[in-house]
């Protein structure tokens, strides 16, 4: 894929990133995520590319935009698979709470797992993991792999997991093994993401979470060389007819990082919205806001983190279109 898509895809998280964050502590989760669904499609649709979203909003009859079946991009080649997450952690943006952000995934067509919105058990490292950690393998065993590969003590590891009930018993093996926890009330994607980046404070995630969200880790962490297991959790039957009808007909299938993320074609990037272990948030100034952002090519495993500054009174209308619809608002 043209390595001159990078710089598009980093624009789209950017606006639904600056959108979403005028929004930030207001309480109002269905808002900030429409502005960011909003600006996100605004500027796909400048791109030139032929892209169909696979992981979206939802289903074509219950979300307005970014549905999965919808076409994205001006039509021109390349033919893309897209997945979104326009704002990746609403409730965390309603309640002005750090990891928040705004994230694509896009590869090559048939590359990216069509994961059906349910639940995902889940494992996340950096590359110290890579072929070694396991879904099934007890909490102590995987961390001693870990131990060893980073060359630290469990002690020292950062175990990072969602505050949920399921995960009582996940989190007391963690701590029994010596490991320290770091809980987060939502949005697993940004910190699956920051195993992978040394330096993030973050060396582990596991866990039940989302599904689409695991395939959006899953790209990122295909590019930094990191590792991903996971394994559908369905909740019912209407979850498991869901899944098969997007061509997953083993439900209990360990999925591996190749099952959710075909190959090496395919670009992450991720805008911060509020601060976190990955990205820094959303600042706002006098003339406008600045900006991090981590765009990553699976192809040639490049990273970089981008710090923009961005002028209101020069960014062109299609861009700012969802922060000045949630200004008129606000």
């Amino acid at each position: 894929m043209e390595r001159e898509l990078t710089m598009e895809f980093a624009r789209v998280t950017e606006a639904a990133a600056l959108a979403s964050a005028r929004w930030v502590g207001r309480g109002n989760k269905e808002a900030a995520d429409d502005a960011a669904v909003e600006a996100m499609r605004s500027v796909f649709d400048t791109i030139h590319m032929s892209g169909t979203v696979v992981i979206g909003e939802g289903e074509m009859d219950e979300a307005p935009m970014l549905y999965i079946g919808e076409r994205l991009g001006t039509g021109d080649a390349p033919e893309l698979d897209v997945a979104v997450d326009p704002l990746e952690g609403t409730n965390i943006v309603a309640k002005g709470l750090a990891g928040a952000i705004a994230v694509v995934a896009i590869g090559k067509k048939g590359c990216l797992l069509h994961a059906p919105d349910m639940y995902m058990d889940k494992i996340a490292t950096g590359p110290a993991g890579k072929g070694k950690i396991h879904l099934d393998a007890p909490v102590h065993e995987n961390l001693a792999i870990l131990s060893e590969g980073l060359g630290k003590s469990i002690d020292d590891l950062t175990v990072v997991i969602l505050d949920r009930p399921r995960h009582h018993k996940l989190i007391q093996e963690a701590r029994d093994a010596g490991a320290r926890i770091r809980l987060i009330s939502d949005g697993d994607v940004s910190p699956a993401v920051a195993c992978a980046v040394e330096g993030s404070g973050v060396d582990i995630m596991m866990g039940v979470g989302g599904a689409p969200e695991g395939v959006l880790a899953a790209a990122a962490l295909r590019c930094l060389g990191g590792e991903m297991q996971g394994r559908l959790w369905p909740e019912n039957d209407a979850d498991i007819a869901r899944a098969q009808a997007l061509g997953i007909s083993d439900v209990n299938k360990l999925l591996t990082l190749d099952d959710l993320v075909k190959s090496d074609e395919v670009f992450f990037a991720a805008t911060g919205i509020t601060e976190g272990s990955l990205l820094r948030g959303v600042n706002f100034t006098a003339q406008g806001a600045l900006t991090h952002t981590v765009v990553m090519r699976g192809e040639t495993g490049t990273v970089r983190f981008i710090e923009a500054r961005h002028r209101f009174d020069k960014k062109p209308l299609y861009a700012m279109k969802g922060v000045m619809n949630t200004c008129a608002r606000g």
